[in-house]
């Protein structure tokens, strides 16, 4: 067996803890997968004034993180501080010096990718992100090289573990939303500030890594249509569950006939026999169709201390075995065409829209023919009274494009019998 690959970490916090953890508790196996042992020479963090795991050797941590990356006996260098500041300078540091990097960062593949993947060309080294979707879930590789003799026309993936337990909670036990993420963050399954996560940023960034890969064109992720959970309610998944559909934050890509592709992440109402809709809690699911293999759906722990560090420490697998067979930046960027994204309001799908009108003859009729007028032709619809002259409806559309669903319903808002459109929702057939 070769000498070891070395192997500097920029943060042990959960992540880093985790690629510590798992390089410890399967060091020999690891070795000899790698067919050399993969050894931590470093793990820089910002204050050394805490707790660590045991696991953690304290005399390779340090506060010089640009000073460990510039080290000479750095073969490999883990990036797991997330953000752009200051990890983009610093990973683009080692790619400049010829060292491969694995990293974890979202934000920074989604934003950054095409100037890290061009440093990492320029020098002919790896840099592998595995962790940065759906954590311990092997979806990049597999998409890069199991799936490579593919056409990827769709992909959906329940990318954020938060939002998903969430709208389990919401969903079963009739939770609002602010207890049921509260309970989240008890159980350690959302930050402090879910932000992100509640408002879809967090899966737009994972969608822009996933279609880019799919897709083989750049996906900016500026251009992902964008809606969060925060308007879902415990009554709109009471209806879902009545109609045969769960509500699932959704990121979904779709590679058009007409060149252009379908980004965009929002709550979805799926029906309760689609497999994605079985995933629950804070577990995340990618679900594939290619026109050779067809349907598949990658299914685990999309977070994680263990998990993260377990598709982290396969990716630095993947790197010792490149470097001990000198073939490293074997698979680079695979963005090979370029393809616009279509927008949003191009896009054509069903709808759930529920709404408080005045409980009164002619109400249903008036509305259905607005609906109409632009287009939207109405699949079902629910009445039931909810107070004292006041109705609920619920109507389900078939397909619609969303800019006449946007005319339709600016129209109906300003119906004199209809008091509030109190929520939309698209609804995602799979077919």
């Amino acid at each position: 067996m070769k000498a070891g690959l070395r192997v500097a970490l920029l943060g042990c916090g959960r992540v880093g803890t985790g690629v510590v953890e798992v390089l410890a508790r399967n060091r020999q196996a690891i070795a000899q997968r790698a067919g050399m042992p993969i050894q931590l020479v470093g793990i820089a963090e910002l204050s050394l004034d805490r707790e660590f795991s045991p696991a953690v050797d304290r005399s390779l941590l340090t506060t010089d993180t640009p000073g460990l990356v510039n080290r000479q006996d750095v073969d490999c260098v883990v990036e797991c501080i997330g953000g752009l500041v200051p990890s983009y300078d610093l990973v683009m540091s080692a790619l400049g010096q010829g060292k491969s990097v694995v990293t974890s960062n979202k934000e920074l593949i989604a934003k950054r990718g095409k100037d890290l993947f061009e440093a990492a060309d320029s020098k002919g080294v790896d840099l592998l992100f595995e962790a940065a979707v759906a954590g311990g879930i092997p979806v990049v590789q597999a998409l890069k090289e199991s799936l490579a003799g593919n056409r990827v026309h769709e992909l959906w993936g329940i990318l954020n573990g938060t939002t998903n337990y969430v709208l389990t909670r919401m969903g079963e036990r009739g939770e609002p939303l602010s207890a049921a993420l509260g309970e989240a963050q008890r159980l350690g399954y959302a930050e402090p500030d879910p932000k992100d996560d509640v408002t879809g940023t967090d899966a737009a960034y994972k969608l822009a890594i996933l279609a880019s890969i799919a897709f083989s064109s750049r996906a900016p992720v500026e251009e992902i249509f964008k809606e969060g959970i925060e308007r879902v309610t415990p009554t709109d998944l009471k209806y879902a569950s009545e109609l045969g559909y769960v509500v699932k934050l959704l990121a979904i890509g779709r590679n058009g006939e007409g060149g252009g592709m379908e980004l965009r992440v929002h709550p979805a109402f799926v029906p309760a026999e689609h497999p994605i809709a079985a995933v629950r809690e804070n577990y995340n699911a990618v679900f594939v169709r290619g026109n050779a293999v067809g349907d598949l759906m990658f299914y685990g722990q999309g977070a994680g201390s263990l998990p993260t560090g377990s598709a982290i420490v396969g990716d630095l697998i993947t790197v010792a075995r490149n470097f001990r067979s000198g073939a490293r930046g074997r698979v680079s960027c695979t963005c090979r065409e370029n393809l616009s994204v279509v927008d949003i309001e191009q896009v054509r799908t069903r709808y759930y829209v529920r709404m408080a009108v005045k409980d009164q003859p002619g109400v249903l009729g008036a509305t259905a023919m607005v609906f109409g007028k632009h287009e939207a032709s109405i699949a079902s619809v629910v009445q039931k009274r909810s107070a004292k002259d006041v109705a609920e409806i619920v109507w389900v559309t078939h397909l619609v494009q969303e800019a006449n669903m946007r005319r339709a319903l600016e129209e109906i808002r300003a119906l004199p019998v209809v008091q509030a459109v109190e929520s939309v929702i698209r609804v995602e057939e799979g077919e």
